[in-house]
Formats: C-alpha cells, sequence, structure tokens
C-alpha cells in the first residue's frame, strides 16, 4: 500500500495518428478560410483606394478656392506588382494621382486654343500618389433612385465619368509629371483629369468638356494585373460640378 502512493505517473501525449489526423484537419480549414480572407483584403484595398481619391479630390478643390487658382488632379494607370517605368507604361492595376496648381492664377493655357499645360508655368501639389489593387472602370448608370451603388444618381454622359473606357476623348489639356523651370522630361502625361476653378467648380478633363451636375470615377479591384471582374466589392466616387460634395457608393 505505501508503495502504491509513490507510483510514478507514465506520461501521456497524442499518438503520431492522432497528430496526423489534426493536421489534416487544419489544412483542410486553411483551404477553406484563405479565399475568404483574400476577398477581405481585395475589398480593404479598393475601399482605401476610394477613400484616397476622395481626399485628393477635397484638397485640390480646397486649394484651388484658398489660393485663388486653378488646380489640376490628374489620373495615369500602369501596370501592378512592378516598378514603374520612366517614361510611364499604360498598364492595370496601380493607380498614380498627380495634383498641379497655376503659379499665377490663371488658367495657363487660352480657353479658346487649348493645348498641353505648360509644366514651368505650374507648380506640384503634393507628392506623386500611387494606388496599388484597383482600376480605373467604367459601369452602367445608376437609376438615380436612392444612395446604394445602383440606385445612386445617373452621370448620364460618358464625358462626365473617368474610368478605363472613359472619357471617350483624351484631354485637350493634359500635364505631365514632373513640372518645373526648366522643363523637365515628362514621367507621366496625365489625359483623365478633373479641373478645379477658384470658384471650386469641378470639370472633367479641363474646359473640352462642359460643366456636369453630377460627375462620377469608377473604381474595381484588382490581382496584380488582372481585373476582378467577378468581385462585387466596386465603387463609384461621385462629386458634383458646382457643389463639389464627394460621396462613396460601395456595392
Amino acid at each position: 500500500m505505501a508503495n502504491s502512493a509513490f507510483r510514478v505517473r507514465e506520461p501521456c501525449g497524442f499518438t503520431l495518428v492522432e497528430l496526423i489526423v489534426v493536421i489534416a484537419l487544419i489544412s483542410t480549414l486553411m483551404v477553406l478560410v484563405a479565399p475568404a480572407f483574400i476577398g477581405i483584403k481585395s475589398a480593404g484595398d479598393v475601399t482605401g483606394a476610394a477613400y484616397t481619391i476622395k481626399d485628393a479630390l477635397e484638397q485640390a478643390r480646397t486649394y484651388a478656392m484658398a489660393h485663388n487658382t486653378y488646380v489640376w488632379i490628374g489620373f495615369y494607370e500602369e501596370p501592378a506588382g512592378q516598378p514603374s517605368t520612366n517614361p510611364a507604361t499604360p498598364g492595370t492595376g496601380r493607380i498614380v494621382i498627380s495634383t498641379i496648381a497655376s503659379a499665377d492664377g490663371t488658367t495657363v493655357y487660352n480657353p479658346r486654343s487649348l493645348a498641353a499645360i505648360d509644366p514651368t508655368r505650374v507648380t506640384q501639389f503634393n507628392k506623386l500618389v500611387k494606388v496599388e489593387g484597383t482600376h480605373l472602370a467604367t459601369f452602367p448608370e445608376g437609376s438615380g433612385t436612392g444612395d446604394t451603388f445602383d440606385s445612386r444618381p445617373a452621370a448620364i454622359y460618358e464625358t462626365a465619368k473617368i474610368g478605363d473606357a472613359t472619357p471617350p476623348n483624351p484631354s485637350l489639356t493634359p500635364f505631365q509629371y514632373p513640372v518645373g523651370n526648366p522643363a523637365p522630361a515628362a514621367q507621366y502625361t496625365f489625359v483623365k483629369a478633373v479641373e478645379f476653378s477658384p470658384r471650386g467648380e469641378a470639370r472633367i478633363n479641363n474646359r473640352n468638356y462642359t460643366l456636369k451636375a453630377v460627375a462620377e470615377i469608377g473604381l474595381q479591384p484588382t490581382h496584380g494585373t488582372a481585373v476582378d471582374v467577378n468581385s462585387r466589392n466596386v465603387i463609384a466616387i461621385q462629386f458634383g460640378a458646382l457643389g463639389g460634395d464627394l460621396k462613396i457608393y460601395r456595392r
């Protein structure tokens, strides 16, 4: 009886078969859960891109009004997942944003004789912004009956949109990056742009298109340089030509 009180307890643990079963279950769960995490990351990428663009538009309009000058914000898309080239190469998956301001408060170009904006007469408003995992997209019109993506206000005109197929023609007053005096060699030429006047008016593609009641920039997620056409996580950023009110519509 005395010896039984000090009996050594045999070590216990998992058998090899039990470990193999647990590892198999974990592997199966990882395979099932991984696509969900990929989807969440993609959603975060395009949502973050929308707020980055919204902030850039708001800052450009505020600067134009505060400094009584003209400001232009341009959009360029290049291949994602690889270094930017010089000069730039068009592609899919990375949106490049540049904002410049008139140095003397004028439009720089002649409204009656439209031409590229002189890089020696403007200043770089902020650093170049690059947004990964996002594609400029053109979407069908909203119904205009509500506040969701599908029921958002209709932009109506193709010239009131910035996307992959819009505007239908490049700007007649494009601008370059970088700017300066003397004029540097251009790495980017922005032919999709929004112009803000000293009164805060927003005009897509500068002076070759009229002011629109509703203007729209469309965004769609990508995986590398491939557009995720099956994703429902698409976004439209809308703003008025006169009011400057910006709103993000998500599906």
